[in-house]
């Protein structure tokens, strides 16, 4: 592809608003432009970065048993309503009504019309399993769509979905998943782990998340040297260091406008780690007391699976249920239902005295309050492994990937159903299963830049070879780059030609901006000497290389036999 022929719009400067490496690299390298808040326009060289992973996915796809299919991105709310979602999933749908006033959603995603499908198609235990998969636009209203392609409204993705008769036949779809998403993000050069995650509004059985290691990443895993134990922090099981516990009585303390854990212990001159954070919350039997160690946060994730769906209690809810303002709230005495991390099964703390300006020095749990326990605290760097002890490190990533036991929980609701060797009507066991192919393409930028601009991994770059004419007005240089245009497309190379009448500062600052693997370069080396460069873009390698062997030793370099 001759460039003063293409739409390759490179930009000198960041664009303002963005903050992510790869916003900046990709809006400067012309991979992208937005049309609104994001909404994004892939340019050309954007999408065939975006083909490359597309094809990748599919080759994986299909090598599992995946038959690919398209669904639509409307969907009627009926389907939504039978699974329950049209009215626990909020502001993030995109929610319209056509001309008969019929309700209608933009699909975020696509498990209502598969099961929709499976119950019209899917009849007998002869016609399971199955794997169905799309690669689709999704819409979705984020509210604070950031970080370019990373967060947006409108994204493609490939969702997958697996049909079987029992839980065994998904767990061996699962399995088979797991390891095709392993392939996929090896062969786009992605670092990566694979880490224990919360269903959230999927729901089922269990899920995977696949995490791509990236200061812009707005999830944090705990990951474990020692046994490889790598989960979300929603979920993630730690074991904080155990503070050194005084033999304190029993008694009241004046805490006057101790409010918060760092007035409290500032007042008291105590290590935070002896104190009892109190959080009353409003569940669906009323109001709840949460309990996490003073030095702890609490996740809010952790705490929904302990006790269902919640909110924070206001001011007056709070009053009502302890009979004291927020800051001195505390389990002792209190009569409602209380939900104790599990780190506070031991030890003797200060916590709330439910009176104003006072709080209680010498708790102990299970003599002086009765809790359920679960985990409730928050993983951070340095706490020990959940499983061995090991600390934990703490780790920013991007999701590139998840995957999820559904179960039966669209397939009831949808009587999506097949009977059975007896005759028996049975519900069609799901499992769900997503790629984002920007989010890849942007963690392999995020993974591999350097001051100058993209670094792409060979499999991902929009071509393997960039060529590039010092001095376009040259005859002599112009005829040696156009042969060699002719013999690096004739060998299969996917070749981009700067053929512009530019500076040769601006071209090899293109160049190195574009980040394509390979550079060739004609210029006066190949006018004095017979031989032209070929630089690394990795490294910085360069060799010398007389025209008529460049297209072998291009193969070469990538790979690619002779």
């Amino acid at each position: 592809m001759r460039w003063s022929k293409s739409l390759i719009p490179t930009l000198k400067e960041d664009p303002a608003d963005a903050e992510a490496i790869s916003h900046k690299l990709m809006v400067r390298a012309g991979l992208v432009r937005q049309l609104a808040a994001g909404i994004y326009v892939y340019l050309p060289l954007g999408q065939r970065v975006m083909d490359r992973i597309t094809a990748i996915v599919r080759e994986e796809m299909n090598a599992i048993g995946g038959q690919e299919i398209t669904m639509p991105v409307i969907h009627p709310a009926e389907l939504w309503q039978a699974s329950g979602r049209w009215g626990t999933i909020g502001d993030e749908m995109f929610r319209l009504k056509d001309r008969y006033q019929r309700d209608l959603c933009l699909g975020m995603t696509h498990e209502e019309v598969i099961a929709w499908i499976a119950a019209r198609e899917v009849h007998s235990y002869r016609d399971l399993p199955q794997l169905w998969y799309q690669i689709q636009t999704k819409e979705r209203d984020e509210a604070r769509p950031k970080s370019g392609v990373l967060r947006t409204r409108e994204f493609v993705m490939k969702d997958s979905y697996s049909l079987d008769r029992d839980m065994a036949g998904l767990d061996v779809q699962y399995e088979a998943h797991r390891q095709a998403y392993c392939r996929i993000f090896d062969r786009c050069g992605l670092r990566y782990v694979v880490v224990e995650s919360d269903p959230g509004m999927m729901g089922g059985a269990g899920s995977h998340e696949f995490m791509a290691a990236s200061p812009a990443g707005e999830d944090q895993v705990a990951l474990c040297g020692a046994c490889g134990y790598a989960a979300n922090l929603e979920l993630a099981a730690s074991r904080p260091p155990i503070p050194t516990f005084p033999a304190w009585v029993l008694e009241e303390v004046a805490t006057p406008n101790a409010r918060t854990i760092a007035e409290l212990s500032g007042l008291l001159q105590i290590d935070p780690a002896l104190t009892i954070k109190s959080l009353v919350v409003m569940g669906g039997a009323g109001p709840v007391l949460a309990l996490v160690r003073g030095d702890q946060q609490l996740r809010e994730r952790k705490l929904e699976r302990a006790m269902g769906a919640f909110r924070p209690a206001h001011r007056d809810e709070v009053r009502e249920a302890t009979g004291v303002e927020p800051g001195f709230v505390g389990p002792v005495g209190l009569p409602i239902r209380i939900i104790a991390d599990e780190c506070l099964r031991t030890g003797c703390y200060v916590a709330g005295a439910n009176k104003p300006d006072t709080h209680l020095k010498g708790v102990v749990p299970g003599r002086d309050f009765q809790a359920e326990f679960a985990d409730l605290h928050e993983a951070n760097a340095g706490d020990g492994c959940g499983r061995c002890g090991a600390p934990f490190a703490v780790e920013r990533v991007i999701e590139v990937g998840n995957i999820f036991k559904l179960g039966t929980k669209y397939s009831a609701s949808l009587k999506a159903v097949y009977l059975d060797e007896q005759g028996q009507e049975r519900p069609i066991v799901m499992g769900s299963y997503g790629i984002g192919p920007a989010r890849i393409a942007a963690a392999a930028i995020e993974q591999n830049h350097d001051l100058h601009g993209i670094i792409w991994p060979e499999t991902l770059a929009p071509f393997q070879v960039h060529l590039l004419v010092v001095n376009a007005k040259d005859p002599k240089m112009a005829g040696v780059a156009e042969r060699l245009h002719a013999d690096l497309s004739g060998a299969g190379l996917e070749v981009l030609y700067d053929d512009r009448d530019e500076r040769p500062g601006v071209k090899f600052k293109d160049a190195d901006l574009l980040g394509l693997p390979l550079r060739v370069t004609v210029g006066s080396r190949a006018m004095k000497e017979g031989v032209v460069e070929i630089r690394r873009r990795r490294t910085g390698e360069e060799m010398a290389v007389p025209p008529g062997e460049v297209a072998g030793r291009v193969r070469g370099l990538l790979g690619r036999p002779a």
